[in-house]
């Protein structure tokens, strides 16, 4: 019985000893793959953000530029990833942090070469914003859009063309411009026929009017001066009406003949 009894304590002891042995292995590698990712480049890491940002795989490339962002602060890879690390927030859907991202990055890198890219990409976040999973379904007139956020995204492509006219993201950035100055026309415009139709005659007439002075040369002046003469029309005043009739007839000869039903 005793002999049994020690045969019993020397396994117990021998498979705790093996155990053991196991638990230190099992410890030692799991240091050895942590220490081998905390030493990993801020090169290796940069290009891990890049190929999952290129594959669209933006949550994981969003982790890989932060944890460059946190482990080599002062690096010459930092300022990349914050840049490139705002590019995957936007394409992730998180404008906000997109924007937010951008500003930091203006702020940490004054002189950066890459300064004309923030402001455009900063433009472009403020372009696209703003639509959600109703518009893949119900599409809708980008004018129907924001109007705070367009102006934003106008001023930011403004700051672009201003400051680095010969960047190459300069043409783009104009030609947006252009869309967005007749989608800001063309909002204004929406505002005085909405106006109309609530009989607001007075507040359509002004809102006529200030698109007319803010949005030449767009499609909606035409818009603006039909409200305006039947604004005119509905307040008695037909010389205003006559005058901006005339207006019309040298400018769109084409359009003379419309109706004041909004």
């Amino acid at each position: 019985m005793k002999r049994w009894k020690l045969l019993a304590v020397a396994s117990l002891a021998i498979s705790l000893s093996a155990c053991s042995m196991l638990s230190q292995k099992a410890e030692k590698d799991t240091t050895k793959t942590a220490a081998v990712e905390t030493n990993e480049s801020a090169e290796s890491l940069l290009k891990k953000g890049r190929a999952n940002s290129a594959s669209g795989q933006y949550e994981e490339a969003i982790k890989n530029f932060e944890t460059l962002e946190a482990r080599y602060p002062l690096g010459k890879f930092a300022e990349q990833a914050m840049i490139e690390s705002a590019y995957a927030y936007y394409k992730f859907d998180e404008p906000d942090t997109a924007l937010d991202t951008i500003d930091r990055f203006s702020r940490m890198y004054p002189r950066s070469a890459r300064t004309d890219y923030a402001l455009y990409l900063r433009g472009l976040v403020n372009f696209n914003r703003g639509g959600s999973i109703l518009d893949k379904v119900f599409p809708r007139s980008f004018s129907d859009l924001d109007a705070v956020r367009k102006k934003e995204a106008f001023h930011d492509f403004q700051k672009l063309l201003t400051r680095h006219a010969d960047s190459k993201y300069a043409p783009d950035a104009a030609k947006r411009m252009g869309y967005l100055r007749n989608s800001l026309g063309e909002s204004e415009a929406n505002v005085a026929k909405h106006y109309m139709k609530r009989g607001a005659y007075l507040a359509a007439y002004n809102r006529a009017e200030y698109t007319i002075k803010h949005h030449q040369g767009t499609p909606a002046i035409l818009d603006a001066l039909k409200v305006k003469v039947c604004a005119a029309r509905a307040l008695k005043r037909e010389k205003l009406a006559s005058d901006t009739m005339r207006i019309i007839q040298l400018n769109f000869p084409e359009n003379t003949k419309f109706g004041c039903s909004y």
